[in-house]
């Protein structure tokens, strides 16, 4: 059974570039492991809440000193971490805001890394336990980053790279479509990242 987890970020509903690449990379990963089930989080339509205090004090407070309103607290973030160790392949959705992630997939990360439920502090070092992981990036631009005079305004994909191999994923794909602001290139690169995708 290959468990497939498709994070959506994207408020924009139905002509979304980024949620096209990453709908089209599942439809992908499904043709190949016919044996599959798909969890849809879309974090856009339902948004965790910012991390605030109660939520801080209880990351670093141990389970059994925990009272019952930090457990609540929890609660959201526990099932994010359980979506993402459930998961054999996860693909995030990613439209660039501003050179950078949407605020939604900032909260989804700082609900996910969590010092020793998804890393620890080791003698050699930080150390992550979310291991055995496949992501996909599907990130979309109305510009062009992955290359030429804006390539390095594009704080999406190293960011992204960074925080997954902080908890241990370090097997990352990434698919782009790009150019979605272009007119006169916008379905050239549309079609071309839809070509692109190899599972």
């Amino acid at each position: 059974m290959m468990k497939i987890l498709n994070i959506i970020s994207s408020p924009v509903n139905g002509t979304s570039a980024s949620t096209k690449l990453g709908n089209a990379i599942v439809t992908k990963l499904q043709e190949k492991y016919a044996d599959n089930t798909v969890t849809l989080r879309n974090i856009a339509q339902e948004p965790l809440p910012h991390l605030e205090e109660i939520q801080m004090t209880s990351f670093f407070t141990a389970d059994e000193k925990r009272t019952p309103q930090q457990k609540d607290a929890l609660k959201l973030s526990d099932k994010v971490v359980d979506e993402v160790m459930d998961a054999d392949v996860i693909v995030i959705n990613v439209p660039m805001y501003n050179f950078g992630i949407p605020s939604t997939l900032k909260t989804w990360l700082d609900h996910l890394i969590r010092k020793d439920i998804t890393f620890q502090h080791s003698t050699s070092g930080i150390q992550g336990m979310v291991t055995g992981k496949k992501v996909y990036l599907a990130i979309s631009s109305g510009g062009i980053y992955s290359e030429g005079p804006r390539k390095h305004l594009d704080y999406t994909e190293n960011y992204l790279r960074s925080v997954l191999d902080f908890i241990g994923i370090t097997d990352v794909t990434v698919f782009r479509i790009e150019a979605q602001s272009k007119p006169d290139l916008k379905e050239e690169y549309a079609a071309k990242a839809m070509k692109n995708i190899s599972i």
